[in-house]
C-alpha cells in the first residue's frame, strides 16, 4: 500500500510540475503579448504565487518519492534512466531557480509601471526575453523525464 501511494504522489508531483509550468508559460506569454503592464501584473502575482504553492512542493516531493520508490522496487539511483532522469532534473531545476527570480522582478517591474503610469522598462523585456528562452530547455529536461520514467530505456553508457 505505502508504494502505490508513494508512485500516485511521485506521479501527480510529475504532473504538477508539467502542468505548472505549461501553464504559467501560457499565462506570462499571453500577459506579455497583450503588452498591458496591469494585466501583467496581475498575471505575474499569480504565476509567482503558483509557483510558490505548486511547483516548489512538487519539485521537494519528486526526489524524495523518487528515491524512495527506487529503492522499494529495487533499482539503483545509477541505472542508466534514473541517473539520466536526476541529471536532467537538476538541469530543470538550473534553469527553474533563475525563472522563478525574474518572474518576481518582472512582477515588481509592472508593478511599479501601475502605480506609476509609465510605460514597462527595458529591464522587464530584457527580463521577458531571458524568461522566454530558460523554459525551452527546462520544459524539453521535464518532458524527456516524462519519457524516461515511462519508457525505461537501457542506457548502455550509464549502466
Amino acid at each position: 500500500m505505502l508504494y502505490l501511494v508513494l508512485k500516485m504522489t511521485h506521479i501527480i508531483g510529475a504532473a504538477v510540475l508539467l502542468g505548472t509550468g505549461a501553464g504559467i508559460a501560457f499565462f506570462m506569454l499571453v500577459a506579455h503579448l497583450r503588452g498591458d503592464p496591469r494585466e501583467i501584473a496581475g498575471v505575474a502575482r499569480t504565476v509567482v504565487l503558483a509557483d510558490f504553492l505548486f511547483t516548489a512542493s512538487a519539485v521537494a516531493l519528486q526526489p524524495i518519492t523518487g528515491v524512495w520508490l527506487a529503492w522499494s522496487s529495487g533499482y539503483s539511483l545509477g541505472d542508466g534512466w534514473i541517473a539520466a532522469s536526476i541529471v536532467l532534473y537538476l538541469v530543470t531545476g538550473a534553469f527553474w531557480l533563475p525563472v522563478v527570480w525574474m518572474q518576481m522582478r518582472m512582477r515588481d517591474l509592472a508593478i511599479r509601471a501601475v502605480e506609476t503610469n509609465a510605460k514597462l522598462p527595458a529591464e522587464y523585456h530584457r527580463l521577458f526575453r531571458w524568461w522566454f528562452a530558460f523554459g525551452f530547455p527546462a520544459f524539453a529536461a521535464v518532458l524527456m523525464i516524462f519519457w524516461l520514467m515511462i519508457a525505461r530505456p537501457v542506457i548502455p553508457y550509464w549502466d
